[in-house]
């Protein structure tokens, strides 16, 4: 059948199980949203107020659904709005399909109006990405990208479709969605090396990261670890993949991980890796973690192996498939004086904080998870609010935290939301953000109140940019350095402009029923926390610093 390049796009996102898609309409883009027009009874479009937020919405679909997020953009500052987006996809494996527009074939290289080498610029942070200059291409080129986006390590993929190739004719075949490329298998040697090391070692560790998440293989770590007797511990892209109250869980290590984990990393003879690539926020300094440890890698991205920390054995393959084969294979073991030592630093307390009369964001944060289901989803931003997230939500279950870990996207948060809400629409969506990321990207709020989605939106509102002050506090001498920006927003205010329900918690008897008057009212609720400027993320490692130079306290 003869089909116009709009009509073949929007069959093949079909073809590929897209029901939703975020965006923003343009002149290059005309002829796509007249074709999403004819089928918005079978694709739903969402209208953000930004394609930034297009893309952290596409984004947050893909992370909390595990399917490959859409979104679409026009050409030239539309397509150039997605970047960060992309970016911040591309370094957390997150797998996406951008769609730019881009003038018709003839005016490329002409600095055209609004035209720009989107595909340059994304070359860096895509997995590949496509300029289709002929329809006939255009629908083997969506196909291609879905299963690029979606085979081995996830990842953002671009296609840059000129606007005479949306008009233009061709016939069209329907074609079923190809599977992903399997990941081969590690080579037997290099399994029973992994297995020797097991077998020798006296106090092992798992390290994890999003790689868990990804692949879907918290069951065969949590069955591996209990069969081997191995304590646990994950970088913040791995939260949810492991239960937070199972014996062996140790939690988050790197700068601002548990005194637990950061002291089994420098004490451990063996380190097992799971989907985590050692980031400077984790091994802080790289001569100094793990510094007697034999290092496993697994990874399904041969790139990671001694890009930061050299390993030992190397196992590529499937994370879920590795485990799963290790976790048969490894006979039971029982390591109870480790376990029993690591156990023990676990439990032991930081400093009370005393934080005035201000609420106390650790408060706040245990009443929120006390209200919400444990299928709950809990987006954030990057900061100060990120990190007590990370160290005090205990996140049970895989796809709950939406956070950007490797490229620390500030207004991330809100559209992300938007995502995960959207694509689980039965879900309890909770973004924690801080004032400084919010102001980034609150346009969004808009979005929000116009779909009616649910999502209760706390701001931990410090009125300082909390995380950068913080360093300026310890590494700086109290040079507050434009840290103190003096905003003079009324978030309440604000949330009701755009139609959205406000409300204040500002003493600590208002966070009980302040948020459990929010989780109940039904539409878009923002939160304005006005917590202590002098709260502060503890415990810390400095950049480049080993646990030994841990801080449990500040000045």
């Amino acid at each position: 059948m003869r089909k116009n390049g709009s009509d073949i796009l929007v069959e093949c996102l079909l073809e590929q199980g897209t029901d939703t898609v975020f965006g923003y309409p343009g002149g290059a883009v005309l002829n796509i949203y007249d074709a999403l027009y004819q089928y918005s009874d079978r694709i739903r479009h969402v209208l953000t107020a930004h394609e930034q937020g297009a893309a952290h919405a596409a984004d947050g679909y893909a992370r909390a659904t595990g399917r490959v997020g859409v979104c679409i953009a026009t050409s030239g500052p539309g397509a150039t709005n997605l970047v960060t987006g992309i970016a911040t996809a591309y370094m957390d494996s997150v797998p996406m399909v951008a769609v730019t527009g881009n003038v018709s074939v003839p005016l490329l290289g002409r600095d055209s109006f609004q035209e720009v080498d989107i595909t340059g610029i994304t070359m860096p942070v895509t997995k590949h990405n496509f300029i289709v200059k002929r329809v006939e291409e255009l629908a083997d080129t969506v196909r291609k990208a879905f299963v690029i986006a979606r085979s081995g390590r996830p990842g953002p993929v671009l296609i840059d479709i000129p606007k005479d190739v949306t008009a233009a004719e061709c016939e069209y075949e329907p074609c079923p969605a190809a599977p992903s490329r399997p990941a081969a298998p590690p080579k037997e040697e290099r399994v029973l090396m992994a297995l020797d090391q097991l077998a020798f070692s006296k106090k092992p560790l798992i390290y994890f990261g999003g790689g868990v998440i990804s692949s879907g293989a918290g069951a065969a770590l949590l069955a591996l670890a209990e069969k081997q007797d191995i304590p646990v511990c994950a970088s913040m892209m791995g939260l949810g993949g492991f239960p937070p109250e199972h014996r062996l869980w140790l939690g988050m290590v790197g700068m601002h991980g548990t005194l637990a984990a950061n002291r089994a990393a420098r004490d451990c003879d063996l380190l097992l890796v799971c989907g985590a690539r050692f980031s400077d926020r984790v091994a802080c300094s790289r001569d100094g973690f793990a510094p007697g440890a034999q290092v496993i890698h697994i990874d399904i991205d041969h790139a990671e192996f001694d890009k930061n920390i050299p390993a030992a054995v190397r196992l590529a393959g499937d994370l879920r498939e590795v485990l799963e084969l290790l976790a048969r294979r490894a006979p039971q073991a029982e390591r109870t004086a480790w376990v029993e030592e690591t156990a023990a630093r676990r439990r032991e307390a930081l400093p009370a904080r005393g934080m005035e009369e201000a609420p106390d964001p650790l408060a706040i944060l245990q009443t929120l998870h006390r209200l919400l289901p444990q299928d709950a989803v809990v987006a954030t931003d990057v900061g100060q609010h990120q990190m007590w997230v990370a160290q005090h939500f205990p996140f049970r279950r895989p796809r709950t935290l939406l956070t950007s870990g490797g490229l620390g996207t500030m207004g991330y948060g809100l559209g992300a939301a938007i995502g995960a809400q959207t694509g689980c629409p039965d879900k309890r969506v909770v973004l924690v953000t801080g004032d400084g990321s919010f102001h980034m990207n609150l346009n969004e709020l808009t979005t929000l109140a116009s779909y009616d989605l649910p999502v209760v939106v706390l701001v931990m509102n410090n009125q300082v940019l909390g995380m950068v002050r913080q360093w300026q506090k310890v590494f700086y001498g109290r040079r507050f350095s434009s840290t103190d920006p003096h905003r003079k927003t009324d978030f309440v205010r604000l949330a009701e402009a755009f139609g959205c329900t406000g409300m204040r918690i500002s003493r600590a008897a208002e966070i009980d029923p302040v948020l459990e008057a929010a989780l109940k009212a039904g539409g878009p609720v923002l939160v304005d926390c006005r917590i202590s400027p002098d709260a502060n993320v503890l415990p810390m490692i400095p950049p480049g610093g080993t646990v030994e130079e841990l801080m449990e306290e500040l000045d």
